[in-house]
């Protein structure tokens, strides 16, 4: 296989060299990738021009371009549910301890879940982006 030697830069020592291919289509890789011809010789007229004046360009970054995602509060994740139609309900306070001074109809009526007030929507919301609220459901 012989191959093609150039000078590169400024330094006659240094040298590139670059197989010289049977098939003038493309450079095979290990892969299934290959370099095409006119890649190749880009490169070979970068490898040959001489220093530019302005610094080397630098080496692409790809950055993805998702929006950010919203964080649930997970606290508010536990203490809130939706219903069916899309309201939002949550526990009532007041049976967690100190049960025994309470009668059973009070203990009944605070087990049960109860709409939270359109007027803390915006803040049970605002900790939980995800919840699929329904905002006209009264």
């Amino acid at each position: 296989m012989a191959s093609v030697s150039f000078a590169v830069g400024l330094l006659p020592y240094a040298s590139v060299r670059f197989p010289v291919l049977s098939n003038a289509n493309s450079l095979k890789l290990s892969s299934s990738a290959s370099i095409s011809t006119p890649i190749l010789q880009q490169k070979l007229c970068s490898l040959l021009s001489p220093l530019p004046l302005s610094p080397r360009p630098r080496p692409l970054t790809i950055v993805s371009a998702k929006g950010y995602k919203m964080k649930t509060h997970k606290a508010s994740a536990k203490r809130f549910r939706v219903t069916g139609r899309g309201k939002i309900v949550r526990r009532r306070a007041g049976k967690q301890h100190l049960l025994v001074k309470k009668n059973t109809k009070r203990k009944s009526r605070l087990s049960k879940m109860h709409a939270v007030s359109r007027s803390d929507y915006d803040n049970v919301i605002g900790a939980l982006p995800y919840l699929k609220v329904n905002r006209n459901a009264t």
